[in-house]
C-alpha cells in the first residue's frame, strides 16, 4: 500500500457538532490509518494552544494549526509564520486614524495588548477565554512579530474602509474581525516539504467553506456528507456525513484502512 498524507479538519469533519466531541469512528479511523504506515495530522484554523489541547485528546502529534501558519511535526513546533509585519502594522495605523479599536496578540496564547478602551467599547469581551492586558504606553511598531489582530469596525462599515483587506481576515461578530494567518493550503505544501513527500500522495478531508483553500487539484480532496455545496462541488470525492462514520467509509472506499 502506498503511504498517503492525511490532514483532517476538526469541527465538522472530526467532531460532531452537537457534542463537540470527536466521533468514535474517526478517531479509530485515524489511529488505523497511523498503523497502516500513513501520515496522519490535522489542519486547522485553530491556534496552536488550542488545537494541541484537542489532539492531544486523541493521541495525534502532527498539526498544521493557525490557519497554516504552525506546523507540528512529532509534538515540536517545527515552523512558526506571524502575520506579515509591515501590512499588519499599516492597517493597526489606518485603525487609529480612523479611531477603531484593536486587540494584538504577541503570542501563542490567550493574552491581547491594547493602550486604549476602544474595543471593548465597541465589541465588548471576546466569547472565548482572553486575557486583556492594558499599557497606554504599548507601541505596535516596536513589536518583533504579530501573530494575530483584532479590530472592532461592523460589517456596515467595510465598504468605507478600503485599506481593510491589506490581509485576510475573519468575522467573529457582527462588531469585530480577526487578522490572522489564513493559508492552511500553504501550511499543507510546507509540512510536505519538510517530509520530503509528493504533494500528490496528500488527502485532506473537510466540511465548510474555509476548508475550500486545501481543496487543490494536486491531491486528492474529500467533503464530507454534511460539507457545505462550494466544497462538495471541488471535492474529488464526497462520503457520508461525519456523524454517519464518514471518515472511515471513505478510508475503506479506498483502501486505505
Amino acid at each position: 500500500m502506498d503511504k498517503k498524507y492525511f490532514f483532517f479538519d476538526i469541527d465538522g469533519t472530526l467532531t460532531d457538532d452537537a457534542t463537540h466531541q470527536i466521533v468514535p469512528s474517526a478517531k479509530q479511523t485515524l489511529h488505523q490509518l497511523q498503523a497502516n504506515g500513513h501520515f496522519v495530522s490535522i489542519a486547522t484554523g485553530r491556534a496552536h494552544y488550542k488545537a494541541i489541547s484537542f489532539t492531544k485528546q486523541i493521541d495525534i502529534h502532527n498539526v498544521v494549526c493557525n490557519g497554516g501558519g504552525c506546523l507540528v511535526m512529532h509534538d515540536k513546533i517545527i515552523d512558526f509564520q506571524p502575520l506579515p509585519r509591515i501590512p499588519a502594522i499599516q492597517i493597526l495605523e489606518q485603525a487609529d486614524r480612523n479611531h477603531i479599536g484593536w486587540l494584538i496578540a504577541t503570542e501563542d496564547n490567550d493574552s491581547v495588548w491594547m493602550k486604549d478602551y476602544r474595543f471593548l467599547e465597541t465589541a465588548g469581551l471576546r466569547k472565548e477565554l482572553t486575557t486583556y492586558h492594558y499599557d497606554p504606553t504599548f507601541d505596535y511598531h516596536t513589536l518583533p512579530r504579530i501573530v494575530k489582530m483584532y479590530l472592532a469596525y461592523t460589517k456596515s462599515m467595510e465598504n468605507q474602509l478600503s485599506w481593510i483587506n491589506q490581509l485576510g481576515r475573519l468575522r467573529m461578530s457582527k462588531d469585530y474581525v480577526v487578522y490572522q494567518y489564513d493559508a492552511k493550503k500553504d501550511g499543507i505544501i510546507r509540512m510536505m516539504q519538510f517530509l520530503n513527500a509528493p504533494l500528490e500522495d496528500v488527502v485532506v478531508f473537510g466540511d465548510d467553506v474555509n476548508d475550500l483553500v486545501m481543496f487543490d487539484k494536486k491531491w486528492t480532496s474529500i467533503a464530507m456528507g454534511n460539507a457545505k455545496e462550494e466544497l462538495k462541488q471541488k471535492a474529488n470525492y464526497i462520503t457520508a456525513r461525519n456523524v454517519d462514520d464518514g471518515i472511515a467509509k471513505a478510508c475503506q472506499h479506498f483502501g486505505w484502512i
